[in-house]
């Protein structure tokens, strides 16, 4: 590939590079890639985490770069997930999350045995630097900033919150150094840690970033975007100027089963909660069915969408862009449902393999395992 060739791979489907400047200056002066994306444990791996995150990796690897996976059991653990316990929290990132993710690497289309996974626990007790470049990350940024990043861990500014939640920013930032990532992945939720990141970057002297020429560099944020859930939004109709936190608020949430989409449902599963989505007809201002087709359907040139319909309601349909899509849709051609029908078809044939895996053996264990515990919390 040519410089121009990995950047536009790179740059594929975000919704934001900071910035695409220094990716260019990294990608030609050959500074080795590394990527990072970080997840909490949290529950079952929904859309939103198997599929946008998965695929967008695979753009990673498709351009040549070293992609990791980050178990954030510390993260997990000071966020108060699973019950806060720190042995159920490893149990579940190292089995049930891991295999979720290396399937859902498989569902797009990638490669899960040129992927790496790093547990938390094992960065912190293996870089004996970590917990000096974190105090150096917190010496460079102010208290006030930090409050306001505690949206990045599902939280409103202002909340009331232990203290321990207050490490979580810097932590998050501290492993983007310890880990030497110049190319630092997230959805677009976590911009507010990513920015940090680059304002401190060419503060640090015990693990700062370098590229190929021994030149401090400010980390590259690449921000995927969010994936919608399926419930009608909080505040409707949906103001055109609204701030990111807003929809931060309404993206996907394991939290809210019945509005999201598991790698491991059943067709019947996927069917009944995509016919009962949230879809106006016509209306496109906010529409979770068409940010699903967006984001998980249209995703290169090759994509198509398949709308199968009685002849007297138009006849089957081949649409080959989301441009076109949205288009027909606006102008009332398609149907919500027969919109429905063909997401949930697509879907159900996308999610076959992860759906086969947990279906049996080990895997099988894991998801009832997960299961187990989502019914205690």
């Amino acid at each position: 590939m040519t410089n121009k060739q990995i950047c536009s791979q790179i740059e594929k489907n975000c919704e934001e590079v900071l910035t695409h400047g220094d990716l260019t200056s990294l990608v030609e002066n050959q500074t080795p890639l590394k990527h990072y994306i970080g997840f909490e444990i949290s529950g079952k791996i929904h859309l939103g985490t198997g599929l946008v995150c998965m695929r967008k990796v695979k753009d990673f690897m498709d351009a040549g770069v070293k992609c990791t996976i980050f178990l954030a059991d510390w993260h997990t653990w000071i966020n108060d997930k699973l019950g806060g316990d720190r042995k159920v929290i490893q149990e579940i990132a190292v089995g049930y999350f891991k295999e979720g993710l290396k399937e859902s690497l498989k569902c797009v289309g990638g490669n899960p045995k040129n992927l790496n996974f790093v547990l938390g626990t094992n960065l912190y007790e293996k870089t004996h630097s970590y917990w000096d470049t974190f105090v150096e990350v917190s010496k460079n940024v102010t208290l006030a900033r930090v409050l306001r990043s505690i949206t990045i861990m599902g939280r409103k500014e202002g909340e009331n919150v232990d203290f321990a939640k207050l490490v979580y920013p810097p932590m998050q930032v501290a492993d983007i150094f310890a880990q030497q990532v110049n190319l630092a992945h997230a959805g677009a939720d976590q911009r507010k840690a990513h920015v940090i990141a680059r304002d401190v970057a060419l503060k640090l002297n015990i693990k700062p970033l370098l590229d190929a020429n021994g030149n401090k560099i400010k980390p590259i944020a690449i921000h995927h975007p969010l994936l919608l859930g399926l419930e009608k939004p909080p505040l409707w109709p949906v103001p055109k100027d609204i701030p990111q936190d807003f929809w931060a608020s309404v993206k996907m949430s394991k939290s809210k089963p019945d509005t999201c989409v598991f790698i491991h449902d059943s067709p019947e599963e996927i069917r009944e909660k995509i016919n009962k989505a949230f879809c106006l007809e016509g209306d496109i201002t906010y529409n979770p069915i068409l940010n699903w087709a967006k984001l998980l359907i249209f995703t290169d040139s090759t994509s198509k969408l398949e709308i199968e319909r009685p002849a007297k309601f138009g006849g089957d349909l081949v649409i080959n862009s989301y441009e076109d899509l949205e288009r027909l849709f606006a102008n009332k051609e398609i149907h919500p449902m027969d919109l429905k029908n063909s997401i949930a078809n697509k879907l159900i044939q996308l999610l076959a393999p992860a759906r086969n895996h947990f279906s049996k053996g080990e895997p099988k264990k894991m998801l009832e395992r997960m299961e187990d515990l989502t019914k205690k919390q």
